[in-house]
């Protein structure tokens, strides 16, 4: 089985550490998205929100995949200014709507991303980009 190829955008920013990857709209991107969240998040020592990050990176990842055909681009922002208390991640991609949290049922076999997202973050959103949107959400960092 090949591996997905996927790029590094960016590794350090002025204002913290910042890192950036872009992946095809193909199904092995989930995988290889949460691979690269849990590495570098072991990277920066913060084993401790590998596990939820990718997780939640993993529902909107699959998100961006069942209804947009573009690339899907992560980013991973821990930012100086907040005391290094707070781990931004973004998902971004093509499709300009924003995503619409719904209540699944249990017999439902999906729908449950964004409401896991949301009670599982500090804060999350979305926000309009200049060729689709991005959904964000913030992990405290434990101290």
């Amino acid at each position: 089985m090949g591996s997905l190829a996927w790029e590094v955008i960016g590794v350090i920013d002025t204002e913290g550490d910042c890192t950036e990857w872009t992946f095809p709209a193909e199904p092995g991107a989930v995988r290889t998205a949460r691979v690269a969240v849990r590495g570098q998040l072991h990277g920066w020592d913060l084993d401790c929100l590998a596990d939820l990050a990718a997780l939640l990176v993993s529902e909107l990842v699959t998100n961006s995949l069942r209804h947009a055909t573009g690339p899907i681009g992560v980013r991973l922002v821990r930012p100086a200014g907040l005391g290094g208390d707070t781990l931004l991640v973004e998902v971004s991609d093509p499709l300009p709507d924003p995503p619409r949290e719904r209540v699944a049922h249990p017999e439902d076999e999906s729908g449950r991303g964004l409401q896991l997202v949301a009670d599982s973050s500090r804060r999350w959103g979305t926000r309009p980009g200049d060729t689709g949107k991005t959904v964000w959400f913030e992990l405290a960092v434990p101290g």
